[in-house]
């Protein structure tokens, strides 16, 4: 018998949303005394161009009996898709009683495709080891084959194409789901960011489910991965409020020194396998100024990251970074040399008096683009990127006109649990998409500047009666008073727009404002059909939108993401969405929905995303947010899933889900 124990008598121990139990899959493996050892195959991809790809694939075989053992390992490539056989090779070895041996083998796989964010091409690798004529241990391993470039002044390449990264920072949660989040909710999750233009991720701030890594290999996205949010000393929490109240201090930190090098050392050895995975970060925001570390340099006026006060000299000595960071990067050399190590600096200026940015192979600059200039030139050799980032333009203009700034990761992709404000907040509402998965308003402005397809998307709110600047947060309205004065602004890519009501120009072409990267106008409201028409520097029509005033809801429409799932816990992701009597999407909409369902499945919660509701997530009802709501429902069996929903004054809807 093996238990498991979950102690959490310590509630308060991070910024955001741990759950409570155990929420990821937990496997209990089986080997022959003669084996491969736990994440002990890895490889190196040294040349790919168009004849193949020329890979080093090392395996730790393992021999647990008290005799020495021969044995043979086999290493063979296959098609992912075709399942053909591309590549093989074998080495003989003989292990001693007890003893373990890495076995290398250089191999050659003809004609393979690189993995790229565009086409991310992936095979499959047979690890085998062979005794005495028969199998005695075999694992399967995606694996993709790709080159990365870090460059101080050009910044970073993928298969030697320059690129810069358009990253977010993920959280592990999923609004009502909690932290227990399936493959299947994920998939969809990054999907939508990718469609935003997102092709970095970033696991702030601790190593993340595995699926999400499997996701991000077969999508093509880009991982910065990332093992602590705190060292050897904790950080302020707060409880009652962010940055309100009297904060906590539990956390990982009393763990550190006994477990920070093992918890790293198998970060690595676990995920190193991916493609996806283009750097490994030893924490995030470690060096915050004097939470908790301090340094005299804090009492200099000039320095402007004097969070908490100027120097404290009773708190963490800041020279201590330097030191711990040194150790932590050995274990990421000896776990792998194939990828930089990096590091999250909330506190730049005061690190640099510690040689901690130094220490890591990239730095990453949180939301200091202040410093990219002073410090390229003061630390030329320095590789430089935002590792966390506001939505603003001069963030992105930052990344997006210095050559030498790999990219940034935005504050964030999804919105999550934690880091909240006074009741009734129980999350941050800080991401492109909302808890729900659903792209919200500056999602769309994100994709005005970072998709390479042609885009444009009206929003609208009411400004009063001082003029402030452009909002990335409009939604898609278009219900005011008659005569209201309504600002509508255009997120797009197009050179130029214009503003149509009803088919009549009510908004000259207005050029792009590349300060703020949003067109906007001022009109009196008016019912109809409002529409943006975006065009090149040739005034030709490149893209257009339209939005419409509604009516009161009358139907509910159902968008399964997947109506097939598997008949063993699949989940089914049903997207609500209310339209009025002429199948206008009513975004003003809060009505009460209740799910039934029938058949083998259940009901694992409803979440419209709206980061202040309170209802119970326990029951089948929920109010849709925007006029959106998602069900999760879960196969317990086989068979047809019958999905319907109920709000009152509006026309039932109902879906069939197969689990097989």
């Amino acid at each position: 018998m093996v238990a498991v124990r979950v102690d959490r008598t310590k509630y308060n121990d991070s910024r955001w949303y741990v759950g409570s139990g155990i929420v990821r899959n937990v496997y209990l493996l089986t080997k022959n005394c003669l084996h491969l050892q736990q994440w002990g195959t890895n490889y190196y991809t040294s040349r790919i161009d168009k004849k193949g790809a020329v890979v080093l694939v090392g395996s730790t075989v393992q021999n647990n009996s008290s005799q020495p053992a021969a044995a043979t390992l086999q290493q063979e490539v296959y098609d992912k898709k075709s399942h053909a056989l591309l590549a093989k090779a074998s080495r003989k070895v003989l292990l001693k009683a007890g003893a373990s041996q890495l076995v290398n083998i250089k191999m050659t796989v003809p004609g393979a495709q690189s993995w790229s964010v565009l086409s991310p091409h992936l095979y499959t690798l047979k690890t085998i080891v062979v005794n005495n004529r028969e199998v005695a241990d075999e694992e399967l391993t995606a694996i993709g084959f790709r080159t990365l470039t870090f460059d101080a002044s050009k910044g970073f390449a993928l298969n030697g194409n320059r690129m810069k990264l358009k990253g977010v920072c993920i959280h592990h949660d999923a609004g009502v789901l909690g932290a227990a989040v399936h493959r299947e909710v994920w998939e969809r999750r990054l999907k939508n960011l990718k469609l935003i233009g997102v092709n970095a991720i970033r696991t702030s701030h601790n190593p993340q489910n595995p699926d999400i890594y499997d996701l991000c290999d077969e999508l093509g996205l880009l991982v910065m991965d990332e093992a602590f949010d705190e060292w050897k000393y904790p950080k302020k929490k707060w409880i009652q409020g962010w940055n309100v109240g009297t904060p906590g201090f539990d956390g990982y930190a009393p763990y550190f020194e006994q477990w920070g090098e093992k918890d790293l050392a198998d970060m690595i050895l676990r995920d190193r396998r991916h493609p996806s995975i283009i750097m490994w970060s030893i924490g995030n925001e470690v060096d915050y100024p004097n939470d908790p570390y301090s340094h005299p340099v804090l009492d200099s006026a000039v320095i402007g990251q004097q969070v908490f006060g100027r120097y404290l000299p009773d708190n963490p000595d800041a020279m201590e970074l330097d030191v711990i960071a040194k150790k932590l990067v050995q274990v990421v050399k000896a776990n792998d040399t194939t990828r930089p190590s990096t590091a999250a600096l909330a506190g730049v200026v005061m690190s640099n008096f510690t040689g901690y940015p130094d220490v890591v192979d990239v730095a990453g600059y949180n939301y200091t683009e202040n410093r990219y200039d002073t410090d390229h030139k003061t630390y030329p050799n320095r590789i430089l990127y935002g590792s966390e980032n506001r939505h603003d333009m001069p963030a992105w203009k930052a990344v997006r006109d210095k050559e030498f700034i790999l990219g940034q990761f935005l504050w964030t992709g999804i919105d999550y649990l934690g880091e909240s404000g006074r009741w009734p907040a129980r999350g941050s509402d800080a991401g492109l998409m909302n808890l729900g998965g659903f792209i919200k308003p500056r999602g769309y402005f994100r994709q005005s500047l970072w998709s390479d397809k042609p885009f444009i998307y009206p929003g609208t709110y009411i400004t009063g009666r001082q003029q402030t600047p452009p909002s990335v947060d409009a939604w898609p309205i278009w219900n005011y008073e008659e005569g209201q004065q309504v600002r509508i602004v255009c997120y797009t890519n197009a050179a130029k727009a214009q503003l149509l009501l009803n088919n009549e120009v009510v908004g000259e072409m207005k050029q792009y404002d590349d300060n703020t990267g949003v067109i906007f106008w001022d009109i009196p409201y008016k019912p109809g059909a409002l529409t943006v028409k975006g065009y090149d520097a040739n005034n030709k029509e490149a893209s257009e939108q339209t939005i419409r005033t509604s009516n009161p809801p009358t139907t509910i429409a159902l968008t399964v993401y997947k109506n097939e799932i598997s008949k063993s816990g699949g989940v089914a992701q049903i997207e609500i969405q209310l339209l009025d009597d002429k199948g206008i999407p009513v975004v003003l909409a809060d009505n009460l929905v209740t799910c039934r369902i029938e058949g083998p499945g259940k009901l694992l919660g409803l979440e419209g995303g709206d980061n202040t509701a309170m209802e119970n997530y326990n029951d089948n009802r929920q109010r849709v947010y925007r006029g959106h709501l998602i069900a999760y429902v879960e196969a317990t069996g086989k068979g047809d899933i019958n999905v319907s929903f109920l709000s009152p004054w509006l026309k039932t809807a109902a879906i069939t889900i197969q689990a097989k």
